[in-house]
């Protein structure tokens, strides 16, 4: 059964940093684009990185861009989002998922088939 877990969430201060780890389960990940999202409440989901499996590429949302690093671990199968430089907006859940078929990624959610349970990030002082 393919599962995706996300671990790592936690408060911190603003101007620290986490790093959320997505571990895959029943498939491989360096086969799939993975996607980390966040949505905070009453707001939207939001693409916040992704990662190709054809060739590594990265994308950022420009809210994270130069503080967020999406990075993979294909022996681990794992893939990583170190966040520096947290502000209090960066406070959401904060989702991975997989997109099977894509081998390319992109920060739309629509594109990607499975989703992990989430895992809470809360940026306060």
């Amino acid at each position: 059964q393919l599962q995706l877990v996300e671990s790592g969430g936690g408060l911190v201060q603003p101007g620290g940093s986490l790093r959320l780890s997505c571990a895959a389960s029943g498939f491989t990940l360096d086969n799939s684009a993975i996607g980390w999202f966040r949505q905070a409440p009453g707001k939207e989901r939001e693409g916040v990185s992704c990662i190709s499996s054809r060739d590594g590429s990265t994308i950022y949302a420009d809210s994270v861009k130069g503080r967020f690093t999406i990075s993979r671990d294909n022996a681990k199968n794992t893939v990583y989002l170190q966040m520096n430089s947290l502000k209090p907006e960066d406070t959401a859940v904060y989702y991975c998922a997989a997109g099977t078929l894509l081998r390319l990624c992109v920060l739309s959610g629509i594109e990607y088939d499975y989703w992990g349970q989430g895992t809470q990030v809360t940026v306060s002082s």
